[in-house]
């Protein structure tokens, strides 16, 4: 038996190492499912096709998601509003609940919101559970925005593109769609999905932006940073994909949509 276990981090070598996995469970001594460490992707593999990283390169590639989180916020103007403050307005930007159906994802999440200054909620549900709980969720935290992520992926690669079981999660992601805009909450801002997500399926199910049209990966932060940009945009102005797509991985290709109006008001004192 290959000598990998549940928690290693790995590669494999059919794919030329180029994505980062930990490993959540092996199957029959055989084969093991894995999720993406910094992409937002779910697969499997043959044990045997597994290299176990070594314990300084595990720690280079947390060290690079920490320093990409970093690089985010310092390009972004978190300070932008204090003019409008000291002229006596109060600024609102939009509530954000953020369903994220990966625990360390939801922790760096919860960190880069906080550094932005925003009012977010931060919720880890695994992608088949996130049907079950999001129209309490909203109820209770009454949100302007709506991100619904995780985890995703094409079991058969480039075949079956409108075969929804050809996607992990693609119908949990669609289905909880579905649920959040069964709560007429008005006005509300969904993205949702994740790598090589049934992109056309999330749009018609009412989401306003989503991944992934091209079949191809996303950054872990995107979805925050589409998140961030509505919330930060006056209400009087409306989002498009133009508006996010530099800042984003691989542009309109990972993640696209109709759009969505800005959530920040200015009131006067």
């Amino acid at each position: 038996m290959i000598n990998v276990k549940k928690g290693d981090i790995v590669v494999r070598k059919s794919h030329k190492q180029d994505i980062v996995f930990i490993i959540d469970r092996i199957i029959g001594n055989k084969i093991a499912l894995l999720t993406g460490i910094t992409t937002r992707l779910q697969a499997d593999s043959y044990l045997d096709d597994l290299v176990v990283l070594e314990k300084k390169e595990v720690k280079k590639v947390y060290d690079n998601i920490n320093q990409e989180v970093y690089k985010k916020l310092k390009n972004i103007e978190i300070n932008k509003f204090d003019g409008l403050k000291r002229s006596n307005r109060i600024v609102y930007t939009g509530r954000i609940l953020h369903l994220d159906g990966d625990r360390r994802y939801s922790e760096k999440s919860r960190l880069y919101y906080k550094k932005m200054g925003l009012k977010a909620i931060v919720k880890n549900i695994s992608e088949n559970r996130q049907v079950n709980f999001v129209e309490t969720l909203i109820d209770r935290y009454n949100p302007d925005i709506l991100v619904i992520t995780g985890h995703d992926g094409m079991i058969r690669l480039g075949k079956s593109y409108e075969d929804i079981y050809n996607y992990r999660n693609s119908k949990y992601f669609v289905q909880t769609v579905k649920n959040a805009r069964k709560s007429n909450k008005k006005g509300l801002v969904i993205f949702a999905g994740a790598c090589q997500s049934y992109y056309e399926a999330l749009m018609d199910a009412g989401a306003n932006f989503a991944s992934s049209p091209a079949r191809i990966l996303i950054d872990f932060m995107d979805p925050l940073i589409v998140a961030s940009k509505i919330a930060f945009t006056d209400e009087k102005r409306y989002l498009t994909i133009s508006d996010i797509e530099d800042e984003l991985r691989d542009g309109e290709r990972g993640i696209n949509g109709i759009g969505a109006g800005g959530k920040r008001k200015i009131l006067t004192l």
